[in-house]
């Protein structure tokens, strides 16, 4: 037996009152019990995140889906592809804290970890087993114009006009606070 959650929960117990000992007992029990769970989701976790597939993308927008209560995460890859990865479901503790994590990551470049979990026989769902911010930092021009042509619908002649009248360049990159006025002239219009 590894006593060293024991010893971990006697140290979160405190120390023994005089005369309470079978109620401290009962604590310190209750504590080990728990941090052994704790400990089994650590390492189902971890292991999830060490099989996982890395890739950094543009963290564009956080939906929940309304059949599956699930969050949808929206992402686009350095070369302007658009990937949609789930999260648990929100009622869950993972699922909830997984949106509010991406919820707040929105408009930022993330390292996203990504496993697939059979939904059936034949099908397989990407999930979101993880984000890590890397920061706001830049959009390539060419990420950034395919991003506002998807928002104008291909219409390129629009995508163009709303480009250029925002004074972006044709060549370089652009802030995310630049794109994301381009973006909401676009819906606003």
């Amino acid at each position: 037996m590894d006593y060293s959650l024991v010893i971990a929960a006697a140290q979160a117990a405190g120390p023994c009152p005089v005369g309470e000992e079978p109620a401290w007992g009962r604590r310190v029990h209750a504590l080990t019990v728990d941090l052994h769970l704790v400990a089994q989701q650590a390492a189902q976790d971890i292991a999830r995140l060490e099989q996982a597939s890395r890739f950094v993308a543009f963290l564009e927008k956080v939906e929940i889906e309304a059949t599956s209560r699930r969050g949808l995460l929206t992402l686009r890859n350095p070369s302007g592809d658009v990937e949609h990865i789930r999260t648990e479901q929100q009622e869950t503790d993972r699922g909830r804290d997984l949106i509010e994590r991406a919820r707040a990551l929105t408009g930022r470049w993330v390292l996203v970890y990504r496993y697939n979990d059979k939904a059936s026989a034949t099908k397989s769902v990407r999930m979101l087993a993880h984000l890590m911010d890397l920061g706001d930092g830049a959009i390539a021009v060419n990420l950034a114009k395919k991003i506002v042509l998807d928002d104008a619908g291909g219409a390129v002649p629009r995508a163009q006009a709303v480009w250029a009248e925002a004074g972006l360049p044709d060549g370089g990159a652009v802030s995310v606070d630049q794109l994301q006025q381009v973006r909401a002239k676009l819906q606003g219009e």
